[in-house]
């Protein structure tokens, strides 16, 4: 048995150890943000091998083989699946300290009872090893989410999207996980974008009209969010390098917009203000529907121009910015709630230091008989490690309430990523024990376990109002 993935892993006294196996353990999970595809749940086809499972599309894996020396050949290059399996095997003792080391030898505990350590030494057993289980019925898409005790997921989906995979699943009754789409309207608000003009014609195709003026595109793109909310979609998501905000009016946005489908380019300023005009009309769409609005704030995205070239976006050349965020962040929130529109809103930084930032602003944007409008979400991506989740929520506590926080999500593409969900629950329960275990919290076990259960599974529920539908 591998000692540092022990009952007690991450545990470090009595109890962290009551709270995690009394109360956070066996809860439910609710994904509410990650990168799966509805078309491989419905379709539900087995995997041929562990490389399509656990290294395909993977850019965490990717950068940290890259990172290791590994030729691109290996990554994502013509090498075979058995090749790019054991150049990862070769890497992964090489990732001690990256949660990647972690969540790989939990991964193969929790769905293969593999408990031998993977190097280049074990590479070609454990090889062999997963792929003759994943030919089991457990290992498809839906047993393997079923199995991890998932009632509920949020896919990332675009405006554009039919849905359809959405709909085949709801009706059916074989399959009880519900997934629920998220509207991702990047393609909308980046208008920097070469691609933008090519977007709205597809905006447009997908809705048989046509659009010709600011006033067309805003009223397709409230039919978009209407046919997302009848097919049960309950929140978006948004990435930004940087919040927006700049005053304007819809004149002068109608003027930017007419600019840019003429091919005209636009200046900085122009396009702050549009995204700031785009953003303050699509919060106010949320918060008449009851949406929550997710903002991802803060990657600088295919820093390699060579690569991204070669191989496109997505693909592990992204990093953290350091763009200022106080300020504008302040002001988008501000300008919604002084319209009463001011949805439920969930505040990311893949930039540890805004952390105080962001666990301050939240308490600035309450609303009565609402627990945490306004949410620090988990730690994000460069931050789901054993310190970049303990700093979130211990800054989170210091200057907040964590006892309201909606926990933690995948963000991933792979169906074998869950684990991640209990390691945040053992790091949660080891900071609640520690504060009991160091007479900084009296040992009212039920009290704090049902604080746990609540940030494990019951507050994200309430706050995406799911009560009674998972």
């Amino acid at each position: 048995m591998m000692s540092f993935l022990a009952e007690n892993f991450l545990l470090n006294n009595k109890h962290a150890q009551e709270l995690y196996d009394k109360y956070a353990k066996e809860m439910p999970i609710f994904d509410y943000h990650c990168h799966l595809s509805p078309k491989e749940i419905w379709e539900n086809k087995p995997f041929e091998n562990i490389t399509q499972a656990w290294l395909g599309g993977d850019h965490y894996k990717w950068r940290a083989m890259r990172l290791n020396g590994v030729k691109e050949e290996y990554i994502t290059g013509n090498a075979s699946d058995e090749e790019k399996f054991l150049a990862w095997a070769e890497t992964v003792p090489k990732s001690i300290g990256n949660p990647l080391y972690h969540w790989t030898h939990m991964e193969l505990k929790n769905y293969f009872n593999i408990d031998q350590p993977l190097d280049e030494t074990s590479g070609k057993e454990i090889w062999e090893a997963c792929n003759r289980q994943l030919q089991q019925e457990e290992f498809t898409p839906r047993q393997l989410i079923k199995r991890s005790n998932v009632k509920a997921l949020g896919t990332t989906d675009d405006p554009t999207d039919n849905l359809i995979y959405h709909k085949k699943l709801k009706e059916d009754a074989s399959f009880t996980v519900k997934v629920i789409p998220t509207f991702r309207p990047d393609g909308a608000i980046k208008i920097e974008e070469d691609s933008f003009t090519d977007w709205v014609d597809n905006l447009a195709s997908v809705t048989n009209g046509k659009i010709s003026t600011f006033d067309d595109f805003l009223e397709t793109l409230k039919k978009r969010v209407e046919y997302f909310h009848e097919h049960g979609c309950r929140a978006s998501d948004h990435d930004m390098t940087e919040v927006p905000y700049e005053e304007t009016d819809v004149a002068e946005v109608e003027t930017i917009f007419n600019k840019r489908l003429n091919n005209i380019e636009l200046s900085n300023l122009e396009i702050l203000k549009y995204k700031t005009y785009l953003m303050t009309w699509l919060g106010e769409e949320y918060a008449r529907l009851g949406w929550v609005m997710q903002l991802h704030i803060g990657v600088m995205r295919s820093n390699n121009t060579q690569m991204l070239q070669k191989i496109g976006p997505n693909t592990g050349f992204d990093s953290i910015g350091d763009q200022k965020i106080a300020y504008t962040t302040s002001k988008l929130l501000d300008g919604l709630d002084k319209k009463s529109a001011l949805p439920k809103t969930v505040l990311y930084s893949v930039n540890p230091n805004d952390n105080y930032i962001l666990a301050s602003m939240i308490g600035n944007f309450t609303e009565s008989g609402i627990r945490g409008k306004v949410q620090f979400g988990s730690a994000w991506w460069f931050n789901d490690h054993i310190d970049g989740m303990r700093k979130q929520l211990i800054d989170l506590a210091s200057v907040g309430l964590l006892s309201n926080s909606i926990g933690m999500l995948t963000d991933s593409r792979s169906f074998l990523s869950y684990p991640r969900h209990d390691y945040f629950r053992r790091i949660l329960c080891n900071i609640i024990g520690t504060w009991i275990n160091e007479g900084q919290l009296p040992e009212d076990m039920e009290r704090w376990g049902q604080i746990v259960q609540d940030i494990c599974y019951n507050n994200v529920v309430e706050y995406f109002g799911l009560e009674g539908v998972i």
